[in-house]
């Protein structure tokens, strides 16, 4: 079974400011409605692209009759890269000069340009080949399909692992109580979703089983790992049908271990190894204990029913008590083989 350590969500708990971050989806959401019912798609020739000084002294785009829009740094950055002129020497040029400089430098031709705009601000600048999936949509499926699922503790700086900003969004989410046995060890089930509306990054999901997450959103031991993204052309919306299908399959792999792990943990709690305690010693030498520690383990056991959850449960707290490392992880090791005979 690989094990990887996923970083991904760590990355964008240092990137994203508190204006960015969300503490649960249903805040999430209603932002991404506001976002997307509040944007307008406007399409213009390149030729009715005028670009131009704002009144109170910044760059900006005249879209034909529509009028004069701001830009912001997404938006310039696109402006520049469709005029292929260098964004970081515009962006050194006076105001009236860098609107010269684009004038003369976009392309011309009839094929429409497609602009996002919000109030008096330009989100972003695409041409013809790219398609908007509105983060709404997306985030809307996440609301419908993870029901179970909530955002993780929060990080070491405040971040959530819910963020939606100017070029982005990304969200981490878990089902906290979902824990289920995979090869003898427990894991829960969690993923990452993100999205761009305006062509900072494509659409996508990666699922996992993990078991840990630290303060830094690291998260740790993850198996079964799945990836699916896709780019923003015309078929982009498929992929809210994708993710919905990943999500689901995440879900119904959660209930079905889930449940094949609460049968073996009752059948544990029933299950005796032996008789008396001598007996059981026996049994638990058979697994590689050392006399020593079996015989504590035993000792520790109240009531004398020498259960195989009551035994793992006292060898766990050994483990816990040791204080070598090597000896944890040891402990750690036959008590999980003890406990697969419940299985």
């Amino acid at each position: 079974m690989t094990r990887q350590n996923l970083t991904r969500a760590s990355r964008e708990l240092f990137r994203r400011g508190p204006d960015e971050r969300f503490p649960d989806l249903d805040a999430l959401l209603a932002h991404c409605r506001r976002e997307k019912e509040d944007s307008t798609d406007r399409w213009h020739p390149p030729p009715s692209l005028a670009p131009d000084e704002t009144p109170d002294g910044r760059l900006g785009v005249r879209a034909g009759t529509d009028g004069l829009f701001t830009l912001n740094d997404w938006s310039f950055g696109q402006l520049c890269s469709l005029a292929r002129v260098s964004k970081e020497t515009v962006n050194r040029l006076a105001p009236v000069t860098a609107a010269q400089v684009l004038r003369e430098t976009l392309p011309g031709g009839n094929k429409p340009l497609q602009l996002l705009t919000r109030g008096d601000g330009v989100r972003s600048v695409h041409g013809t080949a790219y398609t908007r999936l509105h983060n709404a949509d997306l985030v809307s499926v996440l609301k419908d399909y993870a029901t179970d699922f909530q955002p993780p503790q929060v990080g070491m700086n405040g971040g959530t692992g819910l963020y939606c900003g100017e070029q982005d969004l990304f969200a981490f989410l878990i089902d906290p109580a979902g824990w289920a046995e995979i090869d003898g060890q427990a894991f829960a089930p969690g993923f990452f979703v993100w999205n761009s509306e305006v062509g900072k990054r494509s659409v996508g999901i990666q699922t996992f089983w993990f078991q840990a997450v630290c303060a830094n959103h690291i998260v740790w031991d993850a198996v079964e790992v799945i990836d699916f993204s896709r780019k923003h052309t015309a078929s982009v919306g498929d992929a809210l049908g994708e993710i919905r299908r990943h999500v689901e399959q995440l879900v119904r792999k959660r209930d079905e271990r889930r449940d094949g792990f609460l049968r073996v943990i009752r059948k544990a709690m029933e299950q005796t190894l032996g008789e008396d305690a001598e007996a059981v010693m026996k049994e638990l030498a058979k697994h590689g204990l050392a006399r020593g520690i079996a015989k504590q383990a035993v000792e520790m056991v109240a009531g004398g029913r020498f259960t195989i959850f009551a035994l793992v449960d006292a060898l766990t707290r050994l483990a816990q008590k040791a204080e070598n490392a090597g000896d944890r992880t040891a402990l750690d090791v036959q008590a999980a083989a003890v406990f697969a005979l419940a299985a």
